[in-house]
């Protein structure tokens, strides 16, 4: 039997909720047609789904990045502000399509709002200037009587946005980006935007435009710009056909963490940094199907499986798990778009992604702690593992088939196991062990689950892969629970103090 060992003592943290983020690009069918469908009988008198958005708060999204993504590199922001029908339309060259301008900034705060997101811009740093930069600063935030903060007000916001999160540009190290830089370019450049835009308002945090946390640029950029930012952006896409090379892949993102915390460590001892520097990791997902060019043209509207559950319930592990490193986490995309959720004129469904998301948004506690999982592993062999991505994990092996991460809340006194099964023939009984006098009260169990790790949600079959609840009759201070093969279990229990 396998055994999960709890001491409530053991605390590595505080879990941030702003793991539990998200990203709009205007890219395909993520905005419009998504987000925002105007004339559409399901989006309010703005243009916003309704429904859309009661999905977007199940999925608990706390922090809301946009323009982009690679869309940003080409973007200019004074383009979507003003009466909409006098925005201009124009030529779309990161994604070869054609720019509306009919959702921009004063749309997408509006949208954050709406759905208890908190903001996070992007700026141009491709085709933009410090000028541009500097100016959508004050736009949102400006409360002076100055150009662009009476413009803001002109087009109906009297009050500042107080937008905090500002990313510094996106992937400018790809040869994919309109104005791709070397590092040390890209370093020196972000340096004088990050000047003015602090200076325009020094409340705001910035983010350094990474790359994986493991490369050379990822150094150079921290070495130039810790001074100035408050987290280090990272990315990264896994996904393989091959079932325990997909669901296995995202340990990269826990030797991605290793490594560029200790960048970040070593470039704050050796410049005497005083204020943290977190990670924003504010690109993430299984992403493997749809990468040609047919299926960009297509709007990368990536089909998910019930193992491609179970690779996202795991990267959400590892983030609670390195938690004091992981302060920022944004799914890409929301909504269509290598997304959690699917639209059609008529309605939506969620993809088998959506419910571990929505799952761990609302059970995860405050506190995670560091448990001990003894159980069976998998030795993925370097021979056997596939994916269309470059980096690989073999040799972070052998795993264990259960992937565990456990979190807690003092005051509550409740427990949240959240327990991925990627064994994909056995269920695996298990003993959770609690010490030091601590006994479980009640528990109540959320599975996903699905017929096969191939098994897919679709408009015709909405809930192949869903959610079953359960209440689980067993307490004390060990209790048996059995986790069923290629399953997400969120076990949610309540603690008492034995007598």
């Amino acid at each position: 039997m396998a055994k999960i060992s709890i001491d409530l003592d053991r605390r590595i943290g505080n879990v941030d909720r702003r793991i539990f983020g998200g990203f709009i690009e205007h890219l395909g069918r993520c905005i419009y047609g998504g987000v925002f469908d105007e004339g559409s009988p399901l989006s309010d008198e703005r243009g916003f789904r309704r429904d859309v958005m009661d999905a977007a708060r199940q999925l608990g999204v706390s922090v809301l990045r946009w323009p982009g993504g690679n869309f940003v590199s080409g973007y200019h922001w004074t383009d979507g502000i003003g009466p909409q029908a006098q925005r201009p339309r124009r030529m779309e060259l990161a994604w070869h399509t054609e720019e509306s301008n009919r959702f921009g900034t004063d749309e997408f705060i509006q949208y954050c709002r709406l759905i208890g997101a908190e903001p996070y811009i992007c700026v141009n740093m491709g085709t933009g200037s410090i000028d541009e930069a500097q100016a959508w600063v004050e736009y949102c935030n400006g409360s002076g009587n100055t150009y662009w903060a009476n413009l803001r007000r002109q087009n109906g916001h009297p009050q500042p946005y107080a937008v905090k999160y500002w990313g510094l540009g996106n992937e400018m190290y790809g040869h994919w980006q309109i104005g791709a830089l070397s590092a040390d370019d890209y370093a020196k450049k972000a340096v004088e935007f990050a000047k003015v835009m602090k200076w325009t308002d020094p409340t705001i945090e910035l983010v350094s435009c990474g790359k994986n946390g493991w490369s050379d640029w990822d150094r150079i950029v921290l070495e130039k710009l810790a001074p100035l930012v408050n987290y280090h952006s990272i990315h990264i896409y896994t996904g393989s056909y091959d079932y325990y090379s997909n669901v296995l892949a995202p340990h990269q993102a826990e030797r991605a963490l290793s490594i560029c915390q200790a960048l970040i460590d070593q470039v704050r001892y050796n410049q005497s940094i005083q204020h943290p520097i977190y990670v924003a990791y504010d690109e993430w997902n299984v992403w493997f199907r749809e990468r040609s060019p047919e299926a960009r043209k297509r709007g990368l509207e990536e089909r998910y499986s019930l193992a491609d559950a179970l690779a996202v319930a795991t990267y959400l592990n590892i983030f609670i798990r390195r938690c004091r490193s992981v302060r920022m986490a944004n799914l890409a995309q929301l909504v269509n778009v290598i997304a959690p959720i699917v639209t059609s004129p008529q309605g939506l469904y969620h993809q088998t992604i959506f419910h571990p998301i929505r799952l761990y948004a609302e059970h995860t506690q405050h506190v995670a702690l560091d448990v001990h999982v003894d159980c069976d592993t998998y030795e993925l062999l370097p021979t056997q593992e596939t994916s269309s991505w470059p980096h690989r994990v073999a040799d972070l092996g052998p795993f264990t088939l259960l992937d565990v991460a456990a979190t807690y809340d003092p005051t509550s006194r409740r427990l949240t196991l959240a327990v991925v099964n990627r064994d994909r023939e056995h269920a695996i009984p298990t003993r959770l062990q609690l010490v030091n006098g601590i006994s479980i009260d009640a528990i109540t169990a959320y599975e996903v689950n699905g017929d096969t790790p191939d098994t897919v949600n679709s408009f015709a079959n909405p809930d192949a892969v869903s959610v079953t609840r359960r209440a689980v009759d067993a307490r004390g201070e060990s209790v048996d629970y059995t986790f069923p093969a290629h399953s997400v279990t969120v076990l949610c229990a309540a603690l008492k103090e034995n007598a």
